[in-house]
């Protein structure tokens, strides 16, 4: 039996072109509290294209090689793991490696597969229902009947935000760039989708009352947009910065709106953080997920080899929802 594996690396930072198909990485041992997963399907997704740029580098102790989440069987333990057996079915969230045959990863990391679903939506979970749940739940607090907006409705984590947030009771609005995207934001239960192309979205949103909570990854100017849009008492959660990092803000309208600016990011958090974060999804999400009431949105599929082509379709922006690799037989 070979130990060497099927893998997608970056032969250097570049465009989608750089990656590029490889049989010469090993497979890898587990360390103590770990598993190593056989992956059948591995989630694209936006990280995944600023660490292939060279703007994202991963954790020291990581993988090189990309891939945040995956689906398949426990292909291996490793010592001090005692809820998980070679064979067993699960997806996880990863620190990196995922467009392989085989990854380790925490065992606390990981989540069975729901009864209402296969590996292939499996895979689709992990990446962004662990960043949706901590950021708008655990950090933004958001309740029943509050007003949540989520920028980029129709992306992965959008899809994923305006389930989570309906199934739990709030009011939720959209931002998207199209009338396609807008008309998936309100399928998906979204009360307004807003065309930020056409539409301003601080406008409607002071309409309603102002916002309790907004989930932003575009950063730059909408930093202060989500300012004047929030309610008092507002909590801007801040995942990413699409339009950069940098930018002026009046902060006498946050005193005065009695305003919580936060954010996030998921990869560089601790394992026990993670595992934490799981159990919660675990208790709390997992029920919904069993029972089909709340589902990935799937876009396209590629094969490992076609990865570059993924990787082109995500930086397109025409995708709606999740963008997976197969990775058995792909």
């Amino acid at each position: 039996m070979t130990d060497t594996m099927r893998a997608i690396e970056i032969s250097t930072p570049g465009g989608p072109e750089v990656l590029k198909l490889t049989t010469q990485h090993l497979i890898p041992t587990p360390t103590y509290g770990q598993v190593v997963i056989k992956v059948a399907w591995a989630g694209v997704n936006r990280p995944d294209v600023l660490q292939r740029i060279g703007a994202y580098a991963p954790p020291q102790s990581a993988s090189d090689l990309l891939g945040l989440e995956a689906s398949g069987e426990v292909y291996a333990v490793g010592p001090g793991v005692t809820e998980w057996a070679v064979g067993d079915k699960l997806c996880a969230l990863l620190p990196g490696g995922g467009y392989a045959e085989y990854v380790a990863t925490p065992a606390q990391h990981c989540l069975p597969i729901p009864k209402a679903m296969g590996l292939k939506e499996a895979a689709c979970l992990p990446e962004t229902f662990f960043t949706v749940f901590s950021n708008v739940f655990m950090r933004g607090k958001l309740s029943a009947d509050e007003v949540f907006l989520i920028h980029g409705g129709s992306s992965g984590i959008g899809t994923t935000a305006i389930q989570l947030a309906k199934i739990f009771g709030a009011r939720v609005f959209a931002t998207a760039g199209s009338e396609k995207k807008c008309k998936a934001c309100l399928d998906l239960g979204a009360e307004r989708a807003i065309n930020y192309r056409e539409e301003n979205f601080v406008n409607i949103i002071q309409e309603v009352g102002g916002a309790n909570v907004i989930l932003d990854m575009v950063g730059g100017d909408y930093i202060s947009k989500n300012i004047k849009a929030l309610a008092e008492e507002g909590r801007l959660v801040q995942i990413a910065f699409l339009k950069g990092s940098k930018t002026d803000i009046n902060l006498a309208r946050m005193m005065m709106k009695r305003l919580t600016l936060t954010g996030s990011t998921l990869r560089p958090q601790s394992n026990i953080a993670k595992a934490r974060i799981a159990k919660k999804l675990h208790e709390s999400i997992w029920p919904f997920l069993d029972a089909g009431r709340i589902k990935p949105i799937i876009d396209s599929e590629y094969l490992l080899n076609q990865a570059c082509d993924a990787h082109s379709h995500m930086e397109s922006s025409n995708h709606i929802g999740k963008i997976v690799l197969r990775v058995a037989g792909g």
